[in-house]
């Protein structure tokens, strides 16, 4: 088996602050349950294909849940952040930028991208006067209820 991702003294000395102080019943290991924590996030992995040496996955992922709702990561995540000065380049991943395929006729529609059944509202319809011949004056919905009847 590989080895496991661990932690450092060091690291953990640096975020222990931020950690809530127990109550009761003494937590599990906080550096093997953060370093699993970290190990799932960090290799896209669902909780339950976390290594069991972490933790239980449910351990892992309770912990993860109870400290996120309560802000301790946030916490976290600031004050590590807050710590060194501003980086000086800021690289951003392209894989996390996809863009929704309604998006990519936005300049085609002026701007602005319509779902096909908002077409046919009358107040996304262009005006009477900008209606090409022959384009209805109502939505086709609506003409057809009316039809009926």
């Amino acid at each position: 088996m590989t080895e496991l991702f661990l932690l450092s003294e060091p690291q953990m000395a640096r975020i222990e602050p931020y950690f809530p102080r127990p109550h009761g019943k003494p937590r599990v290991d906080d550096r093997r349950v953060i370093s699993g924590i970290i190990y799932v996030i960090r290799n896209g992995l669902e909780w339950k294909d976390a290594p069991k040496n972490y933790s239980p996955h449910k351990t892992l992922y309770n912990r993860f849940v109870r400290w996120s709702r309560r802000g301790i990561c946030q916490r976290i995540f600031a004050g590590l952040a807050g710590e060194d000065d501003p980086p000086d380049r800021i690289m951003i991943d392209s894989t996390h930028l996809n863009v929704h395929r309604t998006a990519a006729s936005l300049r085609k529609k002026g701007g602005l991208a319509l779902h096909r059944t908002d077409q046919r509202r009358p107040e996304y319809q262009a005006p009477r006067r900008l209606r090409r011949p022959g384009q209805a004056s109502r939505p086709a919905a609506d003409r057809r209820t009316d039809e009926r009847s």
